[in-house]
């Protein structure tokens, strides 16, 4: 009974005492974490459970919730953190083999929907950390910095990974023949 009592104290320390409420969070952030899930996995199934488990996680921790942003800040996180667990439990690796991809006949446009998924069955090969931090660049548009603090990692290995997946990434294109003109 007094570890209740003590929780419940801890957590009006939290949420409540930051003026937060945890439906409101949830509706406010749902979106952001679905979305971060969903690009990472590649399967709604899966990002709807990542989901639902970063969001029990946040209700779990609710105390040490201290701000708006702290809680925009740590749902980030862990729904970065849960989804490259729920790949590496899963060993989820792109299902067609990258040969099979189709090829497009001519240099892509901007907003060519074959060279957007030729994009994202690239990126889902690259090991778990590396396809995080692209995804969280370029699909949540974070800034190297807000990557390396949600990810627990310096600014210099983001940067690496940025690198080098886009290196790689290029590589991969120009044996394909696109972006050549």
């Amino acid at each position: 009974m007094t570890a209740v009592a003590i929780d419940g104290s801890r957590a009006t320390r939290g949420l409540a005492a930051a003026g937060l409420d945890f439906d409101a969070l949830v509706r406010e952030h749902q979106s952001m974490v679905f979305s971060l899930a969903y690009h990472f996995l590649h399967d709604r199934l899966a990002a709807e459970e990542v989901t639902q488990e970063v969001f029990l996680a946040l209700h779990r921790n609710r105390a040490e919730i201290e701000s708006p942003m702290h809680a925009g800040f740590w749902l980030r996180k862990v729904a970065a953190q849960r989804s490259i667990d729920e790949a590496r439990r899963r060993k989820r690796r792109p299902q067609v083999a990258l040969d099979a991809a189709p090829e497009p006949v001519a240099g892509a446009a901007p907003g060519d929907p074959m060279l957007g998924e030729l994009l994202r069955r690239l990126i889902a090969t690259l090991p778990e950390t590396p396809r995080m931090v692209m995804v969280m660049r370029y699909q949540e548009d974070l800034e190297p910095a807000e990557i390396a603090a949600l990810l627990e990692m310096p600014v210099t290995t983001v940067k690496s990974h940025l690198k080098r997946s886009l290196a790689l990434l290029r590589g991969k294109l120009e044996r394909r023949g696109v972006g050549e003109q």
